[in-house]
């Protein structure tokens, strides 16, 4: 190695960014970004492009403004003409306002729904669908930001709320996004995001069952009726409280199923699992009874009991002084109960998509404004959608891959670009072991690329 300079115009690092933004041209993110987003002034001047190079930058993986300018390298201009400099971007984040955050809501709802028809992203959503609720505090530092607060988790912060969308043969999907203060509740707002999240889910297809997943943060009667007004079912872990550990209590000690769980062991003679975790059911619970009785709501109340030893028990003798933890769901699934416990612990599928944005987009976030990282969180959830649908359209094994994984085999891929007969082409690094996948998804999305030559 006896030099390296910076000097050919012709190459791209991100060659994967065409065809996923092609991708996006056809699920309509600039018409839609034109007919909803009305942010006023200069910086509000060529939103499409705008929000479109952001998403670009958060697909390649950006996670401040600066970073943006991964965009302006190399001929990327020639590939995505007319991206603006990061600079401009960011003028433009800070110019949005509450409404409109909400007027991108509505395109990122809209872009879903656009990509739920063109590709397999949310496939079987027709039969049976989950959106998992859920949040998490996004940690800031400095003092000139605003909403930035201490929250539930005493960590100095932002709190962004999640509606994801799923289904038993698809990887999850960003329903809705909404940036809060760093010092609210969980559950607040959680009944407009919820009905949001079911009309997004109807929207992309999900015309059988629909079931609301979340925590004991959200069991709240507002959101049982959210749900139910939406026409969804729901599954939210109950809070402890006298009322649940009543109902506890009161379960015979015969009716408590062993299921299968880690470590346990199936038991030929038995004729089921041998298991510390088992399972059972109050069929008829009516929770809230502090408010009036047409507030209350009853269902089912299953729960699920995993074997804790005394820690204060003697050494050696834990297992003299058993006890227990218990995990109550109030659901009204009307799956057996085996089924509806195990597909309320799938519940856990959110923090996965949570740890993933986390890890790509909102690894910062970026401004000091409020509303401009409440857009940049909803944008974050496009990127994500677009990344996701994308690697559907391989068919090779990739549509549950992280988007870390799918960055780096579809949309990290250098390339020389080339022009013929006034036409772009990409010349991509031979043998590259993801060749065939990229192949099918620029075929999807672009045409055919042309045949190496011999």
């Amino acid at each position: 190695m006896k030099s390296a300079r910076f000097d050919d115009p012709n190459l791209v690092s991100t060659a994967g960014l065409v065809p996923v933004m092609a991708l996006a041209q056809r699920a309509g993110l600039g018409a839609l970004v034109e007919a909803h987003v009305s942010v006023p002034g200069p910086a509000g001047a060529h939103a499409p492009a705008k929000v479109a190079a952001v998403v670009a930058g958060m697909v390649a993986g950006a996670d401040s403004i600066e970073d943006l300018a991964v965009l302006r390298h190399g001929a990327m201009r020639r590939l995505l003409a007319g991206t603006p400099a990061p600079t401009t971007l960011g003028t433009h984040l800070r110019a949005y306002r509450f409404g409109h955050v909400r007027q991108l809501d509505a395109v990122a709802t809209r872009v879903l729904a656009a990509l739920a028809r063109s590709t397999p992203v949310l496939a079987g959503v027709g039969q049976v669908a989950w959106i998992d609720v859920d949040d998490t505090i996004k940690a800031m530092h400095g003092y000139a930001q605003q909403g930035v607060a201490y929250g539930y988790s005493k960590v100095k912060g932002l709190n962004a709320q999640l509606a994801v969308l799923s289904t038993p043969i698809s990887a999850p999907v960003v329903a809705g996004a909404r940036l809060r203060k760093g010092n609210v509740a969980s559950a607040h707002g959680a009944p407009k995001l919820i009905a949001d999240a079911v009309a997004t889910a109807r929207r992309c297809g999900a015309a059988g069952l629909v079931t609301v997943r979340a925590d004991s943060a959200y069991y709240q009667r507002p959101v049982v009726a959210a749900v139910r007004a939406a026409g969804a079912r729901f599954s939210i872990t109950a809070r402890t409280n006298p009322q649940i550990t009543k109902a506890i209590t009161g379960i015979d000690a015969d009716a408590w199923t062993p299921i299968k769980y880690p470590k346990a062991v199936f038991d030929a003679l038995a004729g089921g699992w041998v298991s510390d975790a088992a399972v059972a059911e109050v069929p008829v619970f009516t929770a809230f009874t502090s408010r009036p009785k047409a507030q209350q709501v009853t269902a089912r109340l299953i729960v699920r009991r995993v074997k804790r030893l005394n820690p204060a028990a003697p050494t050696g003798q834990g297992e003299l002084f058993d006890t227990y933890r218990y995990h109550a769901v109030f659901t009204d699934s009307a799956e057996t109960m085996l089924q509806a416990e195990a597909h309320h612990r799938d519940h856990a599928i959110v923090e996965h998509v949570i740890a993933d944005l986390k890890n790509g987009p909102l690894a910062h976030l970026p401004s000091g404004v409020f509303t401009a990282n409440a857009a940049w969180t909803t944008l974050a959830a496009i990127a994500f959608n677009l990344t996701r649908a994308a690697a559907t359209l391989t068919g090779v094994g990739m549509a549950k891959a992280t988007t870390a994984t799918i960055r780096r085999r579809l949309i990290h891929v250098a390339a020389r670009v080339v022009t013929t007969a006034r036409r772009l082409h990409l010349h991509l690094p031979a043998t590259w072991p993801w060749a065939a996948a990229f192949t099918i998804l620029f075929e999807a999305t672009c045409g055919p690329p042309r045949p190496a030559s011999p």
